[in-house]
């Protein structure tokens, strides 16, 4: 477990990492819901548009969705309905985050995070 810090808004969340081939597949598929202040941040081998992907299917509810670049940079959101085919970013990004449909406005492009282990 550990932290993500948008450094723009000073807004803070408890994260899980989904690093593994297996872990990335599964992300929130099967769960019930998912905290107001928790997130999976999902760690891509490279920036990708294609690998950065998500799908909805098997999901039981909505959840915002953020996108992160390589830097550390946000690079696109949005909010993502349950059993929705796919979301792709806009650019290129190395990690993104699902998390609580309230914590959407609590991220903007050009936001910079830090993570924490």
């Amino acid at each position: 477990m550990g932290k993500l810090i948008n450094k723009t808004k000073g807004e803070e969340l408890q994260i899980h990492y989904a690093d593994t081939f297996f872990s990335r597949f599964l992300g929130l598929m099967g769960k019930k819901s998912i905290g107001e202040n928790e997130g999976l941040l999902f760690v891509m081998d490279k920036p990708s548009r294609l690998d950065a992907g998500i799908h909805m299917f098997f999901m039981r509810f909505d959840i915002a969705v953020v996108w992160i670049s390589e830097n550390y940079k946000v690079v696109d959101k949005t909010y993502a309905k349950k059993w929705h085919p796919s979301y792709l970013p806009k650019v290129k990004a190395k990690y993104f985050l699902e998390t609580h449909p309230s914590q959407l406005g609590n991220f903007s492009e050009g936001d910079i995070v830090e993570i924490r282990q």
